[in-house]
């Protein structure tokens, strides 16, 4: 400002002698000053409440200059206003300026200055001028304040939690009205207590897992949009809100399992878990326990630590899978309790992953080969090309066991070789099934004449294998017949039957095509001459004689022989051509 007035003087002098040597003797050289202006600075908070300044005055003015105004311009000297009196001036709202710096300033000047408009600049003015020091106004923005304390972090678990030793730094508040506000991480109102009592009153563990901000907020009449629901985002009018302070609320954590899967075998042998570690790096909760249940999720055991754990039989718990969980969890949780189910719990906690054990059965082998076709008829029937496939065979013992189709114990070959060396005709007729056995120490039953259904103890047995010991249908002896179709009547004879070494409950006679249809079943040699074969047209038929037991299916006119099912035997067959 002191350089302002310096180049005015000057320019004064100039002007002065300029004026001397124009030969001007009447004209005095006018020197402008605009005077001092005194009051402010002042300070005030845009938040829409009018804001003028007062008690402002002007001394040293020495009255020279054809007009006289106040200027008021921004921090950049902008001209936004021109009030002509004082009285204008201190009608000027300045909360209307919005936030920044005004500087009031005196002017006096001659007709004919240029620039001193709004919107223009001071150092734009052209003319004869002078401009008092200047007044600065101060328009500030509300301020809420500083909160300190924090951040927080809550493990929601049904356990009431509060903040607590938060404070807030009051220096520079300003606003008509203050309250706190709680939001969620999306800025969404949930909470708005009216004092720092009332924040530390809120219950943190309710909101659930999350983020929340507690504000400050300070703000003018007229606020919209401050309603639990609604979004901070979404505030309309004059207000401030403070820096904030996070709350996390963060889930129970169980940790986490490292170790298994384990693969035991039901067999009797006490079967336990080793090596299983609990990383517990992010673990909290109140109460912690570990959980065994079945694939279903069933609670089959609650062993309280790592080492009891460790200490489970798992063989006691039969065939199938056992899943291992490590369990935290607030007071108050329901259904945890053996007989319960992991899915049914009711309350505050966390489980972990799980660890698998597999209790598997024992696992007798696969064989394969057959089935055997024998008919007894005195002659040694020997089984050959049973194979054992073992890639999964477990367990301490092995053998093998014959049964009848009842399961009633016919033998107990020790090995392979030993089956193959068994006469199968000495057991007469009937189904006889070789099976491999593998057992542990201790079981019972495993005697000939016991029944397979009633071994006691850890055992499997493989698939089966079936033996038919069959009938011995005789011989048949006579033709072969060959005749003409012309009509006439074609019958056999003289066939005979030679059933010294036949068996068998039941008998009949076959006639089947060369491709085994069955074409006729007469039950006696004598119904067997009384067939017209001449009836049956060019071709060839097949006569035999058959012995089979009860059971047997399959034999009716139109099937094949080779479907037949059951026990059964054929004798030789003889052919009847027609011609």
């Amino acid at each position: 400002m002191n350089n302002v007035k310096t180049i005015l003087v000057s320019l004064a002098a100039l002007i002065f002698i300029v004026g001397c040597e124009s030969d001007s003797d009447d004209d005095t050289p006018l020197l402008l000053d605009a005077g001092t202006l005194s009051g402010g600075p002042f300070s005030f908070v845009v938040d829409g409440v009018p804001d003028m300044v007062s008690g402002i005055s002007l001394s040293n003015f020495n009255g020279e200059g054809d007009v006289q105004s106040f200027v008021i311009t921004d921090d950049s000297r902008n001209i936004l206003g021109l009030p002509p009196t004082f009285e204008a001036l201190e009608g000027v709202d300045f909360d209307g300026a919005g936030i920044g710096l005004c500087y009031i300033y005196h002017i006096t000047y001659q007709t004919g200055l240029t620039g001193l408009e709004a919107g223009q600049n001071l150092d734009g003015l052209s003319g004869e001028f002078d401009l008092s020091n200047f007044i600065m106004v101060n328009r500030g923005a509300l301020n809420a304040g500083t909160l300190s304390g924090g951040p927080y972090e809550f493990v929601v678990d049904g356990i009431p939690d509060m903040v607590a030793n938060i404070s807030l730094d009051d220096t520079n508040l300003t606003g008509e009205t203050q309250t706190y506000v709680i939001t969620d991480d999306s800025r969404n109102i949930l909470g708005i207590p009216p004092t720092l009592d009332a924040v530390m009153g809120v219950d943190f563990d309710g909101a659930g897992v999350g983020s929340c901000y507690i504000y400050h907020l300070t703000y003018s009449t007229g606020l919209n949009g401050l309603a639990s629901g609604e979004n901070l985002d979404n505030l309309t009018g004059e207000f401030a809100l403070s820096n904030f302070i996070v709350v996390d609320r963060i889930a129970l954590n169980a940790g986490s399992l490292t170790g298994g899967p384990y693969d035991f075998v039901v067999d009797g042998n006490p079967d336990m878990v080793s090596a299983i570690t609990l990383d517990d790096t992010e673990l909290n909760g109140e109460n912690q326990t570990y959980i065994i249940t079945d694939d279903n999720k069933n609670i089959l055991g609650i062993p309280p630590t790592l080492d009891a754990v460790m200490g489970v039989d798992f063989d006691g718990a039969g065939v199938g899978s056992c899943y291992i969980y490590h369990l935290t969890y607030s007071t108050g949780l329901e259904g945890l309790e053996s007989g319960g189910n992991l899915d049914s719990l009711e309350g505050s906690f966390a489980v972990s992953n799980f660890v698998t054990v597999n209790r598997d059965a024992l696992i007798a082998g696969t064989l394969s080969g057959g089935p055997f076709m024998f008919t007894v008829d005195g002659t040694p029937d020997m089984v050959s090309g049973i194979n054992l496939d073992d890639t999964a065979l477990t367990g301490s013992n092995q053998g093998y066991v014959i049964t009848d189709e009842e399961l009633n114990i016919l033998g107990l070959p020790p090995t392979l070789d030993a089956v193959e060396g068994v006469d199968f005709d000495g057991a007469g007729i009937g189904v006889c099934l070789i099976w491999h056995i593998t057992y542990e120490d201790g079981l019972t039953g495993l005697i000939a004449g016991e029944n397979a259904a009633n071994l006691d103890g850890f055992f499997a047995l493989s698939n089966s294998i079936r033996v038919y010991r069959n009938p011995n249908a005789g011989v048949i002896s006579g033709g072969p017949f060959s005749f003409n179709v012309d009509g006439m009547p074609d019958m056999v004879n003289g066939i005979m039957l030679d059933a010294t070494s036949a068996t068998g409950t039941n008998r009949t006679w076959i006639i089947t095509d060369d491709q085994g249809t069955i074409l006729g079943i007469p039950p006696t040699l004598a119904a067997v001459e009384g067939v017209d074969f001449d009836g049956a047209g060019a071709g060839v038929c097949l006569i035999w004689y058959m012995r089979y037991e009860d059971g047997l299916t399959g034999l009716e006119m139109g099937n094949n022989i080779s479907e037949l099912q059951g026990l059964y035997g054929l004798s030789n067959s003889i052919t009847v051509t027609r011609n």
